[in-house]
C-alpha cells in the first residue's frame, strides 16, 4: 500500500496532538479548513474515521488513537535527523598534510589550543613523509619542509630551524672535544643539500675533526632520534624547536653549540578551494604559536 500524502499525515499528527483543528492550523500556518481538509482526505484515503467531530472539540476514534503515536514518534524522528545533518553541515572542515615527526613533536602538543580557540573547525591531520598534491583537492594545505620552490601555490614561511647537539644530562658532556668519544645518532634525510643539518656541517661550523662521523644509529624520523637521545644512546644533532619539550623538561640538554640552521617550514595552500577561509584562521593560528614559543629564552650556545 502507498503511503498517504504526507500534508496529510502532519495535519493529523497535529490536529490529534493539540486535540484542535484551530491550533493544528497555528502551529502549520495554514487555515483551520485547511486542516479539515487534509484530515478528510487522509480518511478516505484509509477508508476509516479518524477523528469524532463534536460541536466544540474533536475526539480521536479508537482508529486514531492507535494511528498518532506512531505518527507523532516518525515525526520526532524525522526532526532530530534533519537538525543532525543541519548541525553537521554548519561544522567547518580543514585537512592538513604534514610530515610525521613535525605532528608529533611541534603540531600535536599545540592541538588543544586550536580547538579551544576555534571549536567550529574540524582538523584532520594527514601525515606523510611524502609531498601531497595540493591542487587535486585531498588536502587543503600542507606544511612542508624547504624552501620549495612552490610554484602555483600560496607559501607562508613559519620558522626557520636551527640544529644544535643534544643528549640526556647522564651523559655530561661540557665542551665539542667531548664528542669524540660519543656515539652520534644521525637523521637519514630524503633529499640532502647544502643546507642539510649534518654532523659534518655542524663539526666545520664548530671548527674540531676526528669526530666518529660514520657509524652510529640512523633514524628516518626526528621523533626517533630524540628519544635515542633521552635513553642515552648518543648525541643527536636536532632542532631546538622540535626538541623544545624535552628541553625544558630536562631530559635533554643542549651541552654547547654552535647552532647551525636548517631550512625553514611553510604553510603552503593553493590560495583557492571552499576551505580557504579555514586555511587562513590556521595560518594566523600558527604565526601565534611561533611567537609564544620564541618567548622562550634563548638557550646557552648561540
Amino acid at each position: 500500500m502507498s503511503l498517504p500524502p504526507l500534508a496529510a499525515l502532519r495535519a493529523f499528527e497535529a490536529a490529534a496532538r493539540h486535540q484542535s483543528f484551530k491550533k493544528a492550523a497555528a502551529e502549520i500556518a495554514v487555515t483551520p479548513t485547511a486542516i479539515s481538509h487534509q484530515i478528510r482526505l487522509l480518511e478516505e484515503t484509509l477508508g476509516i474515521r479518524l477523528f469524532d467531530r463534536k460541536p466544540r472539540q474533536v475526539v480521536l476514534t479508537p482508529a486514531g488513537h492507535e494511528l498518532f503515536p506512531v505518527l507523532r514518534d516518525g515525526f520526532a524522528s524525522f526532526a532530530l535527523a534533519i537538525d543532525r545533518v543541519g548541525q553537521r553541515t554548519k561544522t567547518r572542515s580543514l585537512t592538513v598534510s604534514v610530515l610525521p615527526s613535525f605532528a608529533a613533536k611541534w603540531l600535536l602538543p599545540r592541538l588543544p589550543r586550536f580547538q579551544a580557540e576555534h571549536p567550529d573547525i574540524h582538523l584532520r591531520l594527514h601525515t606523510s613523509p611524502e609531498v601531497v598534491d595540493l591542487p587535486n583537492g585531498m588536502v587543503d594545505a600542507a606544511i612542508r619542509y624547504g624552501a620549495g620552490p612552490y610554484r602555483g601555490l600560496v607559501a607562508q614561511t613559519m620558522f626557520q630551524e636551527r640544529f644544535v647537539p643534544l643528549c640526556s644530562p647522564m651523559l655530561g658532556l661540557k665542551h665539542p672535544e667531548d664528542l669524540k668519544d660519543c656515539a652520534l645518532l644521525h637523521l637519514d634525510w630524503l633529499r640532502p643539500d647544502d643546507q642539510t643539518p649534518t654532523w659534518e656541517r655542524w663539526a666545520l661550523a664548530a671548527g674540531i675533526s676526528g669526530l666518529k662521523l660514520s657509524g652510529g644509529f640512523t633514524f628516518s624520523d626526528d621523533a626517533h632520534a630524540i628519544q635515542a637521545a633521552i635513553a642515552g644512546q648518543g648525541v643527536v644533532l636536532a632542532s631546538r624547536e622540535l626538541a623544545r619539550a624535552e628541553l625544558d623538561s630536562g631530559l635533554l640538554v643542549q651541552p654547547f653549540g654552535p647552532v647551525i640552521e636548517g631550512h625553514t617550514y611553510n604553510l603552503v595552500h593553493t590560495g583557492r578551494g571552499d576551505h580557504r577561509a579555514e586555511v587562513e584562521v590556521f595560518g594566523i593560528w600558527i604565526t601565534g604559536e611561533i611567537a609564544r614559543s620564541q618567548e622562550h629564552s634563548k638557550p646557552a650556545g648561540d
